[in-house]
């Protein structure tokens, strides 16, 4: 089995990652982490570069999970990916961080978030960054 988290270098991507690497120690899976670029961009900051792949990468190790980082710079938006690696991992859970946004701000650039949680044909676990579960 598998879980999988949207992960972006922000106090929700990190809410997110620890969760899940909470919950793929308590479960022992497997974990994919998905960091993703619009890909309209030339810069993007939640896009994780060279150093922070390897932080993440030794930061895995140390939790003694089974891992994989897929990072992508370019092409389908970010809840397009977790959706298909969620379907093709056949993921037993998906969990995401969330940032507090305007109704315009939803309106303009829609809701990866909400597409996640209505698409997902697994459960959703979704993560403000004060969580304090």
């Amino acid at each position: 089995m598998t879980i999988v988290v949207g992960y972006i270098p922000s106090p929700e991507g990190e809410a997110a990652l620890e969760r899940a690497i909470l919950e793929a120690k308590r479960s022992e899976v497997r974990l994919i982490v998905v960091n993703s670029s619009k890909g309209d961009q030339l810069v993007d900051d939640r896009l994780i570069d060279a150093k922070q792949y390897h932080e993440l990468e030794a930061r895995l190790s140390d939790a003694g999970i089974d891992f994989w980082i897929e990072r992508h710079t370019q092409g389908a938006d970010a809840a397009d990916q977790i959706l298909h690696i969620a379907q093709a991992q056949r993921a037993e859970l998906i969990v995401i961080g969330l940032r507090k946004r305007t109704a315009m701000g939803k309106f303009l650039m829609g809701s990866n978030a909400q597409r996640i949680l209505l698409q997902a044909s697994c459960p959703v676990l979704s993560l403000k960054a004060s969580s304090g579960w």
